[in-house]
């Protein structure tokens, strides 16, 4: 980078400043002297330096990790600066830096405008900053140091470009705001070549973060996302890689606003779904292994950086299934049926229950209506209870547990619950079974059928009043139907629930489990009765007869 005459100006002007503050009453000057007397309690030593002259000189500056390096009769070279209450101002440290930096000048004067140092600023004065880097003290004037001048700058650590060498004055001029816009223009270039289309790098993982990862391509640090790590989805890159891993990634975008690199690691791969599209239809049986367990389902690798997700409702037949835990475990190979493949949203999903014998088709092969079986309550409802029999549900509903009508299946049956049942239907094309409980059962109008027979007179309690007639509750829970037509001679609007009612019994029906009841019959049964013994009786008249019922 080209440097302009003005700034040049305004250092040499800063160099002076520097180059006279550190003189101060005189030109310094090295010189050789002899440790005439070293005074441990005043922590410091006595140098001649000719002319009968001694300067002080701390012991700090010939003591290195504890041991000295000088003892007294020692010859040591000082660095005179000056006098102080007339006894010379000396330093062997100076000597060392003055060395360092002649060795630096020597080394860098030809190329120095590419040396880059990394110091601690050690003082500042009126015109700038002391950097002092590996033994050697650098300048750099305020207007080149790209910060505000404050109390605490003193023992910072920064970089900075050497601007220029001054070999008489042996003194080096650096710049930070200078490596600041090298820095900044080397990363757009970096930027610019890394935009252009289908540019791929090699980068250096530099940190490894929750959302991603930073890596340096050439100098300029981009964040790859954990989104753009594979084509499986969102990946934890700690499991993939450590710092200092080299990455292949191709630039994807860049905020000049916020000065922010997304790279990719994915895009410079082939994409997987194009093949998956190509390949795959939905139907497809393929083998995947398990890479991941959540409580929601399963997720499957199919080896070529995909995954799909085997959602937990088709892990099997069972309904129940409530751990894939207890199904699968992560690394085993299974064969599943893809069911469906969405190359926009990335998206796979597979089913293992359908490459499973169903259980209903399992369930017809071995049983079939009337068999009597054993099953567990699975769950109870309003309207009745499911019953698990080997792999399947049956209904069990509510007026099928019990002769009793007001018997639901919640008030006698709890979950898990063994229950012997009879399968009462079979609808395969519903895929329902419906299960029978009160058939196994001795029915109240079956032991009723033993100790009555059709006319015999009985008598019972109206339970309810109906449109098309009037039920009748009778010994033993059994209920029977008296139809309109049936009641005469009583009238149906005269009747109450609650009252007493004879009867004759006109239909016992134990395959349908009704019985019918008639009180014209009960009529009819009482005229014959009484006409028979009318005929029966010759020695009395008609007229007696009559008269002695009416009695």
């Amino acid at each position: 980078m080209a440097f302009d005459n003005e700034s040049f100006e305004e250092e040499e002007n800063f160099a002076e400043m520097f180059a006279a503050s550190e003189k101060k009453q005189e030109t310094s000057r090295i010189v050789e002297g002899e440790i005439v007397e070293i005074q441990e309690d005043e922590n410091r030593a006595l140098v001649g330096v000719g002319d009968k002259l001694e300067g002080i000189l701390s012991l700090e500056e010939i003591t290195v990790d504890g041991e000295r390096k000088f003892n007294t009769g020692d010859k040591i070279k000082v660095m005179v600066m000056g006098y102080y209450n007339e006894r010379p101002k000396i330093s062997y440290k100076k000597v060392l830096e003055q060395e360092k930096t002649i060795e630096f000048i020597d080394a860098h004067k030809e190329d120095f405008e590419d040396v880059v140092i990394e110091g601690i600023i050690t003082k500042k004065n009126r015109g700038g900053y002391v950097v002092e880097a590996d033994a050697v003290s650098f300048f750099m004037p305020r207007s080149l140091a790209a910060f505000k001048d404050t109390d605490d700058v003193v023992g910072r650590k920064i970089k900075a470009q050497v601007v220029k060498v001054d070999e008489a004055e042996n003194s080096i001029i650096v710049s930070r705001r200078k490596l600041f816009n090298e820095e900044r223009k080397k990363k757009k270039e970096i930027i610019d070549q890394l935009m252009a289309e289908d540019v791929i790098v090699e980068g250096v993982i530099k940190k490894i973060t929750s959302y991603g990862m930073f890596v340096d391509v050439g100098g300029v640090d981009g964040l790859v996302h954990y989104n753009e790590i594979s084509y499986k989805g969102p990946v934890n890159p700690s499991k993939l890689y450590k710092e200092g891993d080299v990455v292949t990634v191709k630039a994807i975008s860049y905020d000049k606003d916020k000065r922010h690199l997304s790279l990719s690691i994915k895009a410079v791969l082939p994409d997987p779904w194009a093949e998956v599209e190509s390949e795959l239809d939905e139907g497809d049986t393929i083998t995947v292994t398990v890479s991941n367990i959540e409580a929601y389902g399963v997720f499957v690798d199919l080896g070529n950086d995909i995954e799909g997700f085997l959602h937990i409702s088709e892990i099997s037949w069972d309904k129940n299934v409530k751990n894939p835990n207890d199904y699968l475990t992560v690394g085993e190979e299974i064969d599943v049926e893809v069911i469906e493949i969405n190359p926009n949203t990335h998206k796979l999903r597979v089913s293992l229950k359908k490459l499973l014998p169903k259980p209903f088709d399992e369930f017809i092969k071995n049983y079939k209506e009337g068999d009597v079986v054993t099953g567990t309550i699975t769950s109870l409802t309003d309207f009745g209870a499911f019953v698990r029999i080997a792999s399947v549900e049956g209904l069990l509903h509510n007026q099928d547990i019990s002769w009793d009508k007001n018997t639901k299946c919640k008030d006698v049956l709890k979950s898990g619950d063994e229950i012997e049942v009879k399968i009462a239907k079979i609808n395969s094309e519903d895929q329902k079974i419906s299960l029978n409980r009160k058939t196994l059962l001795e029915s109240p109008i079956d032991k009723f059928a033993t100790t009555h027979k059709v006319n015999s007179v009985v008598t019972g309690t109206i339970r309810d009043i109906k449109d098309f007639g009037v039920f009748v509750s009778l010994e033993d829970g059994v209920d029977a139907l008296i139809r309109d037509e049936d009641l005469t001679p009583l009238v149906k609007e005269e009747l109450e629930v609650g009252q007493e009612i004879e009867a004759a019994i006109a239909v016992i029906d134990t395959r349908r489990d009704r019985i019918r009841l008639s009180v014209k019959k009960l009529d009819y049964i009482k005229n014959q009765a009484l006409l028979e013994e009318i005929n029966d009786n010759e020695s009395h008249s008609l007229g007696d007869l009559i008269k002695d019922k009416i009695k």
